[in-house]
């Protein structure tokens, strides 16, 4: 399928999901739909990672159209809004957000949603729904688990936008990268997990989701499990072991 809103690449089993709607990249109800049928079709796709970046420098999102939240379409633009971190909730590989510039509203809940985020210096990021009298669903349900509670209160009900040092220092990013260097730092980037095996980082990912908000107690079991009876049945567990111990490199099947 050609798409008109976004671009769809895989290389070296990374795939690459670009916003392409310059310059503010906003979310309209078509673009969303075009973004689940690529996550539909990137499901199936035997990956490491998923980078969703965008176009231009000025914003990776400016968030959801705000005509898309008037009463005869709010029902619709939730359901492929939503079905957007549906699709990301369900991915077995890791997901990276490449942002530059802008990422607000439902372009900040996109961004925050992925396993990790990578920023140029120029980034700004925010919900500033509440200024609208309105509260983001997923940044709600999503930054409560994620941030300390004032500061998750801070960033919803303040409404405020954060530069890239604010939004490193609170946990929000993984890595500031500067906007002139960004395309050279995220390649790079991605390279740490494109020369992982992917079945060990898709067990890995599995784990994190499965005992984040478990008790020891209760998550010790859930991980020796996944450890004893899916992790080291891999062919590529048995290989990383034998090629730590023979010296030398090892081959991936991601099996």
């Amino acid at each position: 399928m050609s798409y008109k809103f976004i671009k769809l690449d895989v290389q070296d089993r990374a795939g690459f999901l670009t916003i392409n709607k310059p310059p503010y990249n906003v979310l309209d109800i078509p673009m969303m739909k075009e973004i689940n049928n690529a996550l539909d079709k990137l499901k199936e796709k035997d990956l490491n990672i998923l980078v969703i970046g965008s176009e231009g420098d000025k914003a990776f999102s400016a968030g959801v159209d705000v005509s898309d939240h008037t009463e005869d379409k709010v029902d619709e633009m939730i359901e492929v809004f939503h079905g957007i971190f549906k699709r990301l909730n369900e991915l077995p590989y890791i997901t990276l957000a490449a942002v530059k510039g802008a990422a607000l509203g439902g372009g900040c809940e996109l961004a925050l949603f992925c396993d990790l985020v990578v920023v140029a210096d120029n980034l700004k990021i925010g919900q500033p729904e509440i200024k609208l009298a309105v509260f983001p669903p997923i940044a709600l349900l999503m930054l409560s688990k994620m941030l300390p509670e004032k500061r998750a209160f801070e960033l919803i009900l303040g409404g405020e936008n954060f530069n890239a040092q604010q939004a490193y220092d609170m946990g929000l990013a993984n890595k500031i990268v500067s906007l002139d260097k960004f395309d050279e730092e995220l390649k790079s980037y991605v390279k740490i997990f494109t020369k992982m095996s992917g079945s060990a980082l898709k067990v890995t990912k599995e784990a994190f989701k499965k005992v984040r908000n478990l008790p020891f107690n209760e998550g010790l079991p859930v991980i020796e499990d996944l450890y004893m009876n899916k992790l080291m049945k891999l062919a590529d567990a048995e290989e990383g072991l034998k090629s730590f111990m023979e010296k030398r490199k090892p081959v991936w099947t991601h099996k």
